[in-house]
């Protein structure tokens, strides 16, 4: 089973913990019981209300089972998160091994992850009828470490040929982009889980540089997973829908359990998040040579009728 993301989204909310479940009250009117669900089946909190309260016992408890708890502003980008201190049996081990890569190493497996997303932007753009070439022909192009920086160039071709001339992604405008600040984030939390129970740290990253940025290797390791949330939002305008309500962030959250291709064939974008983070584990211990990615091409769901569904 697939560990579920728990989004709190509502005002006057109390969330606690009661015989291996987490309770979510109501804290107005009559402060009923509004739900609960097992602590051991969920995979992220995300706290994206401003009139929320918790219990230390229930940050306790998720972080004992590595589930982090993620804090959203108004914009619903992701501004902080809890995680545990101890994820993996041989964490330290890990951790070490992570330390003492060669920068050499580190470049050849960023090139294959910058490889990995220009891929799955080519499939985005081939999903939407547009031309994909622009973006599949730069992939032999990237070399160690992406020097070229054709990350960034794939990215002003693609946003222009998905979305067209006039758009811009812009994590505070208050349009369309509220979206994908919403789907990164499910997307952000989920990569957090998984790096964490590799047992590696969050912070020690392959290419981001931001000495402000306390997940730096989460934000290297979601990047060919971002174009699932943008083909789910281009399906989503062509519908005529553009803000966040509980159907889109319903539709964006399950992109995660959408069946992707992979290595070990059809299996679900939560389960090749989880396998690239132990696969880079296993890189920096030795264990093997190459990052376990995502094959080329999106979810089957999300390529597949759409409309019947959500209209």
């Amino acid at each position: 089973m697939v560990a579920r993301i728990v989004e709190i989204a509502d005002d006057n909310r109390h969330l606690h913990v009661s015989r291996g479940f987490l309770v979510v009250n109501q804290t107005n009117g009559e402060r009923k019981k509004l739900g609960q669900i097992p602590l051991d089946d969920i995979a992220a909190v995300i706290g994206n209300a401003h009139g929320m309260s918790y219990t230390n016992n229930l940050l306790v408890a998720l972080a004992e089972r590595g589930a982090p708890f993620v804090l959203c502003a108004s914009n619903h980008n992701a501004v902080g998160m809890i995680w545990p201190v101890d994820g993996n049996f041989q964490q330290a081990k890990r951790m070490d091994a992570q330390l003492a890569a060669r920068k050499p190493t580190q470049k050849r497996l960023w090139a294959d992850i910058v490889k990995a997303k220009l891929q799955q932007q080519a499939a985005v753009l081939e999903a939407a009828g547009c031309s994909a070439r622009p973006l599949s022909a730069m992939v032999p192009k990237v070399r160690s470490g992406d020097p070229d920086n054709l990350e960034a160039q794939g990215a002003r071709r693609y946003w222009r040929l998905l979305f067209g001339e006039e758009f811009r992604r812009d994590q505070g405008a208050d349009d369309i982009n509220i979206l994908f600040n919403y789907g990164y984030t499910i997307v952000r939390a989920a990569t957090a889980r998984a790096v964490i129970a590799a047992g590696l740290h969050p912070t020690l990253s392959l290419h981001h540089s931001n000495s402000g940025n306390p997940m730096r290797l989460v934000d290297d390791l979601m990047e060919p997973f971002r174009p699932t949330i943008d083909l789910c939002v281009w399906k989503l305008r062509k519908q005529g829908v553009e803000e966040l309500t509980p159907e889109t962030k319903r539709m964006l959250v399950n992109t995660l359990y959408d069946d992707m291709h992979s290595s070990a064939g059809i299996t679900p974008v939560f389960s090749c998040i989880q396998r690239l983070a132990t696969s880079l584990a296993q890189v920096y211990l030795g264990e093997r040579e190459k990052l376990e990615l995502p094959l080329p091409g999106m979810p089957i769901s999300l390529v597949g009728s759409f409309a019947e569904e959500y209209t």
